[in-house]
């Protein structure tokens, strides 16, 4: 593809930094950009994947540098961690977007379009914005990827250039701080080249092991990777084997560290804890306590503990930034942030009538969150979960996990050339849950359409579509597209 392809009518040319220019476009204009958008995409998928991460950061550095250090223009708070990552930036986004701070936001992977990955106060990056963006920053990329090529290694990967395109575009906008997450692991992840001035921990547990170590101590080394020189730490209580590992790289970099409590009391040194919370209509009640305040019954919009646990995560995270955790934040900033919060994909609910929920789970630990969230936030008597599983993913503990909220298990295919086989998966299903629990169906539209169904006539029935994030995209965009299912 050749920049001409992404200049129809010279759009590229013209200077659409405002909604209002991009809202004063006709129809037509504004197609033509999503088309550009979409070629962009098309190209950036035949890099290497990221299932195929490179182990470097220097050919980031090279090209975020040929930019004019993009990566530098605003501070970044950095998240790492095995699950939650994406849930916890969008918080920690929330609450400083409701500071009146202008935001930017790089999570991985995305839903339903690849705009996701990159927000600009909380919304996706627009079409125009991204395409022209691209075009700026696409002659540098390639000229690292010729200084790659002729040493005999692979090209800059797709998440190299989104993290690339990520920067550029923060530094463009400009914004105020950027919340980044890591893509794979931490020390050698390309988002990595920037220095956040504050480090989050979400949980760390087992999670690609095949790249990033078979035990928690080399997982948590590898992630440990994003702590730099006297920066602020705050972590999800975490494993032992996990704690000591950052306590270690905090001490070495002369950082601060503080965990959030697994007490509702708040601890000596561990002052962050969840206080309290109750289930509420549209998602739960939590009292926090921070490193520098209290916060008193705060309406989450979010369901589940665990969003619980990534909101105080949020506050400790926004109390060391803004203040180096000795100012308390404002209740009624925390009370717009959080009522106003989305995590799309995580516990949402898509459609009713009947209830369908997807949920991004996709190892044990995430499984586990889902299942108790669910026996804690809803009254269901009859539960269709609609499973895919990646290949390289702990199968049989993701349904061990969901097993005690299953009524039954669809076993369908995830829409990517890397989920396993429905049959193979169905087989283990009906191995640990019993062959009349599980039903094989490879086709996703027609598993859900079968869930759909049993959920339909039961009284409280629920689908839940879980185990994959590209089938949990599949069924996003269908409940937007399909007029039969209807909120």
């Amino acid at each position: 593809m050749s920049s001409d392809d992404l200049t129809p009518g010279g759009f590229a040319n013209g200077d659409f930094s405002s909604d209002d220019d991009y809202e004063g476009l006709d129809p037509a204009e504004q197609d033509e950009y999503a088309r550009a958008a979409q070629l962009v995409f098309a190209e950036l998928q035949t890099r290497l994947g990221e299932g195929m991460p490179q182990p470097r950061l220097e050919p980031t550095r090279r090209v975020v540098e040929l930019l004019g250090d993009v990566h530098r223009a605003y501070p970044v708070i950095h998240i790492a961690g095995t699950n939650g990552k994406t849930t916890t930036a969008r918080l920690i986004e929330s609450i400083l977007r409701s500071y009146g701070l202008t935001t930017g936001v790089f999570t991985s992977p995305h839903l339903v379009s690849f705009n996701e990955r990159i927000l600009l106060d909380g919304v996706p990056v627009r079409d125009d914005v991204l395409v022209t963006n691209w075009l700026d920053v696409k002659p540098y990329v390639e000229l690292v990827d010729s200084e790659l090529e002729k040493k005999g290694e692979p090209r800059l990967t797709f998440f190299e250039v989104m993290t690339i395109l990520a920067y550029g575009t923060f530094a463009d906008a400009p914004v105020d701080v950027a919340v980044v997450e890591a893509g794979l692991g931490g020390e050698w992840d390309s988002t990595n080249v920037a220095d956040g001035v504050v480090a989050v921990y979400t949980p760390i547990a087992l999670d690609h092991t095949d790249r990033l170590g078979k035990d928690l101590d080399t997982i948590s080394r590898t992630k440990s990777g994003i702590i730099k020189p006297s920066s602020m730490v705050v972590s999800a209580a975490q494993d032992p084997i996990v704690q000591a590992v950052l306590e270690e790289a905090v001490d070495l970099t002369e950082s601060t560290l503080t965990f959030v409590s697994t007490s509702s009391s708040p601890e000596v040194g561990n002052p962050i804890a969840v206080v309290s919370r109750a289930v509420a209509v549209g998602g739960q009640l939590v009292t926090i306590q921070g490193a520098a305040g209290r916060y008193e019954d705060l309406f989450l919009a979010l369901y589940g503990d665990h969003q619980a646990e990534n909101a105080a995560l949020a506050i400790a995270a926004v109390e060391a930034f803004l203040g180096g955790a000795s100012q308390a934040l404002e209740q009624e900033v925390l009370d717009e942030a959080f009522a106003t919060v989305t995590s799309p994909g995580r516990l949402q609910l898509v459609a009713a009538e009947p209830t369908v929920l997807v949920d991004a789970a996709h190892n044990p630990h995430g499984a586990h969150s889902l299942s108790r969230a669910l026996g804690t936030y809803f009254t269901f008597d009859d539960v269709t979960v609609v499973l895919a599983i990646l290949e390289d993913k702990d199968a049989q503990g993701i349904i061990e996990a969901l097993a005690p909220v299953a009524s039954r298990f669809i076993v369908t295919t995830a829409p990517t050339e890397r989920t396993r086989p429905a049959r193979d998966l169905g087989f283990l299903a009906a191995d640990l849950v019993g062959e009349g629990n599980v039903i094989i169906e490879p086709d996703p539209i027609v598993a859900l359409a079968m869930a759909r169904g049993y959920a339909a006539n039961s009284e409280q029935g629920a689908v839940v579509v879980t185990g994959s994030i590209t089938l949990v995209g599949l069924t996003i965009g269908l409940a937007a597209e399909t007029q039969g299912w209807t909120l």
